[in-house]
């Protein structure tokens, strides 16, 4: 076994109005956004899953950044597209996350779609598999993703705050 050092996972807590959200970073950038409401144990299962041996520090000032920046997202004045990321993920979790990430802000597409973007035009579950291991709700926007015919499907901060993001990203006053 190599011995390398861990590095922390630093994380936050962004409440905004009746947002809550887990936020964590590496060194190297943004690495998890939390669902709403999660608990602080999914997001040490999370790290001790996708970053053995790392320690979870919460460091709010050091956060500030990415809260600054999904807080802006959240009021709908700018994307997250600039965010700095550190996501770890399989070869093709990766291409269909860089996928998502080209879709404009106000926009959808499917999963069939995204898997034809990847040249994958089969692969839609599996497509489906890697948005749900997509480790940063909101930065990378896999809620702008839908199933066939525009139907709200799974989402892993629930359909609720799927549909609420889509809404908030079309404009819509009161994005309850």
């Amino acid at each position: 076994m190599k011995n390398e050092k861990k590095m922390p996972v630093y994380w936050t807590v962004l409440n905004q109005d009746d947002w809550s959200l887990h936020v964590a970073a590496t060194e190297r950038g943004l690495c998890f956004v939390g669902s709403q409401g999660m608990p602080l144990d999914e997001l040490a299962a999370w790290t001790a899953r996708r970053m053995p041996g790392s320690l979870l520090v919460r460091d709010d000032e050091r956060l500030k950044p990415y809260v600054a920046a999904l807080l802006a997202y959240l009021r709908g004045e700018r994307d997250t597209q600039a965010l700095l990321l550190d996501v770890c993920g399989t070869p093709f979790q990766r291409a269909v996350w860089e996928a998502l990430c080209t879709i404009p802000f106000g926009q959808t597409r499917t999963y069939s779609q995204i898997a034809e973007k990847i040249g994958k035009p089969a692969a839609v579950r599996a497509v489906g598999a890697a948005i749900g291991a997509n480790p940063v709700l909101i930065a990378v926007p896999c809620h702008r993703v839908l199933g066939k015919g525009g139907a709200l499907t799974g989402y892993r901060g629930g359909l609720a705050m799927k549909e609420r993001l889509l809404r908030l990203e079309q404009g819509e006053a009161g994005t309850e």
